[in-house]
């Protein structure tokens, strides 16, 4: 007795083919760069930088938008940064409370030590959760952006940024 199957009867990627198994083969090898030795400590570079230097890097990034002198750059592309309305909303909350450790501690000492035990509950903790959104819209296309908040110095520091980038536009 055989213990492969009938290649024959069962689902469709159980028949044999004469393509490649799996995903196939890439279309096309790798077509990358040559690379070219720099300085004596022996590294390599890129032989052409990629991408081409032009003059106008970036000079700031607010989440996955990056501004330069005079372009905007985001994952959907470049465009330029005259113009430009930005907007920020700032979905942000920061809650200030008592943490557990300190109620546990205050009930636990309060017993010998009376009234002392009650400053204890004096202690805070601060909790920044949600997010800044930043907008950037302008010559036919609009880009969005979210930014985590993890402390209350994170919007202030985006709206520095958004009002750098609006001086500019």
């Amino acid at each position: 007795m055989n213990q492969y199957p009938n290649a024959g009867p069962g689902e469709p990627w159980h028949q044999p083919s004469g393509e490649t198994p799996g995903w196939g083969l890439p279309p096309d090898p790798y077509q990358g760069g040559a690379m070219e030795v720099y300085g004596t400590t022996g590294g390599h570079q890129p032989a052409m930088p990629y991408p081409p230097a032009d003059g106008d890097a970036p000079i700031g990034t607010i989440g996955e938008i990056a501004f330069s002198q005079h372009t905007v750059i985001t994952p959907m592309g470049r465009f330029p940064i005259r113009g430009t309305v930005w907007t920020v909303n700032d979905m942000s909350r920061t809650e200030r409370s008592t943490p557990t450790w300190a109620i546990i501690v205050t009930v636990l000492v309060f017993w010998w030590t009376c009234l002392l035990g009650l400053l204890f509950l004096l202690v805070k903790e601060q909790k920044t959760t949600g997010h800044v959104q930043v907008t950037v819209q302008g010559h036919g296309q609009h880009y969005s952006t979210s930014i985590m908040a993890t402390h209350p110095a994170v919007a202030s520091q985006i709206h520095q940024q958004v009002n750098y980038a609006r001086n500019l536009a």
